[in-house]
């Protein structure tokens, strides 16, 4: 049976190829190999890493936010354009 199995498999084919592969080649193709993996994983990480890095300092600006209540330009733009709505409001009766 390992004879059977012998003669099946292309020997001569294999060995050609073999001697076709440049070994310096196949070294800087390995080597590529890892600094390309190495670069993807890397932006993969830095990616990750920048998405949560910006991601709490969002939630720590609107914690502050949230315990110091609105800025004072805030209150006035809010006070401004509930001004305007209610003027708004008021130039309906006006007009009828």
């Amino acid at each position: 049976m390992t004879t059977t199995v012998l003669d099946r498999v292309p020997v001569d084919e294999i060995t050609a190829q073999a001697r076709e592969v440049r070994f310096w080649r196949t070294v800087l193709t390995v080597i590529a190999a890892v600094l390309f993996g190495l670069g993807w994983v890397t932006a993969r990480v830095f990616a990750v890493a920048w998405l949560a890095a910006s991601w709490s300092w969002v939630a720590v600006r609107e914690g502050w936010r949230a315990s110091h209540g609105p800025s004072r330009a805030a209150r006035l733009a809010a006070q401004q354009a509930e001004i305007h709505d209610l003027r708004t409001r008021l130039g309906r009766f006006g007009e009828g």
